[in-house]
């Protein structure tokens, strides 16, 4: 294949970079005053990305390091479109706050690029890269308000804390290459399976060290410490992309490490991602009860359901990677509804985060009162809301996998979780308002309400069309 027939399979990639290179000069030459067009740039960028990705051809370049299939094409397509929302809210949100430059746009396009770099990753090295571009991103993204001593405490943790998993990441592929003798998943793949049935003990030890690395990455219990500060104290915006986005790379990009590189060792990787999951939905459902703050209460929120989504993948099934796709997309779009209500509300121009402020909401702004209500009804998993289907083929697999204990245990976490979403609601429709809010910013507001309209009733459509989809991208792992 020659080099530019390679180059068509990247398209998406190719798009994203040479447009951040445009984006940059662009910025450097108009300064601040140029943050609107280069917000505008971005979200056109974003926009071809994605449009490329949906009909990107299938293939493998660059050595195996490069893969494009359907779950790539799957995973880019929601990627891009989760972080083409939080170009313009975000521009606007700093705008308000008198903090919008032009490097915002930039650095969500370049964390959007080493989220699909990920999604693509054909081997150890190209997965490394693409996940350091996008943490590199989001750590500056966290500290983008300088002056905010809650934003700069985020991103020193997030950073610290993020070396120590990249620390782990490369120290577990160092030995899966070792004893392997290959970095390409697919090469590794043949190695563990031609180890036999003990397979071998440095393959299994790096495999461990890497699903710890990757744990972290989808701020999955016990490697969950970050989370909670990180989604507290960083810009708003910047956490709608962090919930959304940042969430559907790392679980593709931990069933492409596990399916393509380790599928003969299916037994083994399982194990470890059955004790994650179940740490995972215990931890984020009962430390949630306690939380004061909804960004942290949605942390939390977070770390159960990345429980859910990896015990789809701890299935080992093409069901189980169907039910993990279909669950990354539906709760995403759930968390990006829940930070637009929260970019949304304000009161005398300050944002509302506290539980208590929400009290009487429905008073004053029916129309987010009542988004909020669908979108935490839907994460609480209540039927027929989007949240409960996501949970319902994610437990169905495990259950079809022989995990039904584990589904079990899920299911009752769910119930306990569900607890602090009833509260939530209460707050706002039967408890007094302390003060109305402001007027809501048109752009967070339509986020908001679009994304609740999807978790009901647009996902019921909706459902038949992801779910083929979804299903093309599970199949196209080595499972």
């Amino acid at each position: 294949m020659s080099f530019a027939s390679q180059l068509s399979l990247a398209i998406p990639e190719l798009i994203l970079s040479i447009g951040v290179l445009a984006l940059v000069v662009a910025g450097a030459v108009g300064g601040d005053r140029s943050t609107r067009a280069v917000s505008l740039g971005a979200v056109l960028l974003l926009a071809a990305a994605a449009v490329a990705a949906a009909w990107s051809p299938a293939g493998t370049i660059f050595n195996g390091g490069y893969v494009s299939d359907a779950a790539a094409s799957y995973a880019k397509v929601f990627i891009y479109g989760l972080a083409a929302v939080a170009v313009p809210l975000g521009e606007r949100w700093l705008t308000r706050m008198g903090n919008a430059r032009f490097e915002y746009p930039i650095l969500v396009l370049l964390a959007a690029l080493g989220m699909g770099m990920t999604a693509s990753a054909g081997d150890l090295i190209s997965l490394f890269i693409g996940v350091e571009l996008q943490s590199l991103s989001l750590y500056v993204l966290t500290t983008f308000q300088r002056d905010d001593a809650r934003s700069s405490e985020a991103g020193l943790k997030y950073f610290v804390l993020g070396a120590l998993s990249s620390g782990l990441m490369l120290y577990g592929s160092s030995l899966i290459y070792g004893f392997s003798g290959s970095v390409r998943f697919d090469e590794i793949a043949l190695a563990v399976r031609a180890a036999g049935e003990g397979g071998s003990v440095g393959v299994t030890f790096g495999l461990v060290f890497l699903i710890c690395g990757l744990a972290f990455k989808v701020s999955a219990a016990p490697f969950h410490m970050w989370t909670p500060d990180v989604y507290e104290g960083a810009p708003t915006p910047v956490v709608i992309l962090l919930a959304g986005a940042s969430k559907v790379a790392a679980l593709v990009f931990f069933a492409r490490a596990l399916a393509d590189g380790f599928p003969g060792a299916t037994e083994d990787w399982r194990q470890v991602l059955v004790v994650i999951s179940i740490i995972s939905m215990a931890l984020g459902a009962y430390a949630g009860l306690v939380q004061r703050n909804l960004k942290r209460l949605l942390a939390y929120s977070s770390i159960a359901n990345m429980g859910y989504a990896l015990l789809g993948l701890a299935s080992g099934t093409d069901q189980g990677l169907q039910a993990m796709f279909v669950f990354m997309v539906l709760y995403a779009i759930d968390a990006t509804g829940f930070f637009a209500c929260l970019l949304a509300l304000n009161r005398a121009g300050k944002p509302i985060e506290r539980l208590e402020d929400f009290a009487g909401l429905s008073k004053s702004s029916p129309g987010l009162a009542l988004a909020l209500t669908i979108l935490a009804f839907s994460t609480a998993g209540v039927p027929p809301m989007s949240g409960f289907w996501a949970k319902f083929f994610v437990f169905g697999a495990a259950i079809e996998a022989g995990l039904w204990p584990v589904a079990v245990f899920g299911l009752v976490t769910s119930v306990v979780a569900a607890y602090y979403y009833l509260r939530l609601i209460k707050l706002m429709w039967f408890d007094p308002s302390p003060a109305p809010v402001d007027a809501p910013p048109a752009e967070a507001r339509l986020v908001a309400l679009g994304a609740a309209a999807f978790a009901f009733p647009v996902v019921l459509p909706a459902l038949a069309l992801l779910y083929p989809y979804a299903l093309a991208a599970a199949r196209s792992f080595a499972l």
